[in-house]
């Protein structure tokens, strides 16, 4: 990991994706669904005090007559003010009005944590980069179906597209 950035709460966002009960609920690595979900929890309050927009993503599956149980995100996550986003796809901008609504917002740097790392979570990265969108991976607020998986992203992948940080060390610029 590196140093992570000093971040700007009025041009950065956590991005949080698929904390949802039945993926929380998943038997998960390097970390427990818990686990991720309390890191995550952490940060949103984090970011809220200090004035930062929160997105929630979570996936629907296209062409069902009723989500499975669990499809929603966990209790008490969203609050009043949070953006809510709900795909269709492994990622959260393709069909959505996610990147319209961080940019009407001004938002530069987005903060990822979510589950599963190298699926939703990279792939909403992903097109987050193609974007022009800088990038702050949390990676204890992550975890994958199998520990390999997750390494691999935040090994590999992420640091070609950002900065791999721990929730204890992201800081807010004070005016």
């Amino acid at each position: 990991m590196t140093a992570a950035p000093v971040l700007d709460p009025q041009r950065t966002a956590l991005v949080l994706v698929d904390l949802m009960d039945r993926v929380v609920a998943l038997p998960l690595e390097p970390r427990k669904g818990t686990d991720v979900l309390a890191t995550a929890e952490h940060l949103a309050a984090a970011f809220r005090g200090a004035g930062a927009p929160v997105v929630l993503i979570r996936v629907e599956r296209p062409s069902v007559p009723e989500q499975p149980p669990g499809s929603g995100l966990v209790a008490g996550l969203c609050r009043e003010g949070d953006l809510e986003v709900v795909k269709r796809t492994v990622g959260g901008f393709q069909g959505t009005e996610l990147d319209e609504r961080l940019r009407e917002r001004g938002i530069r740097t987005l903060v990822f944590g979510g589950i599963a790392t190298n699926l939703g979570v990279e792939s909403t990265a992903r097109a987050a980069a193609d974007l022009g969108y800088d990038l702050v991976f949390v990676e204890d607020a992550m975890a994958a179906l199998t520990a390999p998986e997750h390494e691999a992203s935040v090994r590999l992948d992420f640091p070609r597209l950002g900065t791999v940080v721990s929730a204890a060390d992201l800081t807010f610029a004070r005016d």
